[in-house]
């Protein structure tokens, strides 16, 4: 019997991290003085914006503002669920990438569930390309919901 691959999971097939995202810029627009708007759409590209900007405390403030939201904005969702469950029970390695900032991202992946059958995180620019470096030569990119759930 041969191994099944790594599988590297887009943190949004698991929930939809983006309205979380929009929710704290929208909320932090006064506090950092940035437009949200202004911003690159890819969440790594805007941490390194805001950064350059120099919108200070962000990355707490985001992490804060996670904690607080994620309940609301975050839903766990059965079907994920259970197919990370099954994943793992077959000893899969399960990396998790986004694009967002890494206390988004922890936070919303312990919102989510995934935190405990998940072995590595990446977040950030390149956070594909790290998780794939990695998981090694083989690895499965899962980009959706639908794709996670068709794994075997």
């Amino acid at each position: 019997m041969t191994a099944s691959p790594p599988l590297a999971i887009d943190l949004d097939a698991l929930g939809d991290t983006r309205v979380l995202w929009a929710a704290w810029l929208d909320s932090a627009r006064a506090v950092l003085e940035v437009d949200p708007g202004a911003l690159p759409a890819d969440r790594g590209e805007a941490a390194a914006a805001l950064d350059a900007a120099g919108a200070g405390n962000w990355r707490v403030l985001l992490e804060r503002f996670s904690e607080d939201h994620a309940p609301a904005y975050l839903r766990r969702d059965a079907g994920a669920s259970a197919a990370l469950q099954a994943l793992a029970r077959t000893d899969v390695a399960l990396g998790v990438f986004t694009d967002a900032p890494e206390p988004l991202a922890r936070v919303a992946l312990a919102q989510l569930g995934a935190s405990r059958r998940v072995s590595t995180l990446e977040s950030g620019a390149g956070a594909i390309a790290r998780l794939l470096e990695k998981l090694g030569p083989g690895a499965v990119v899962v980009k959706t919901r639908a794709d996670l759930l068709s794994r075997p």
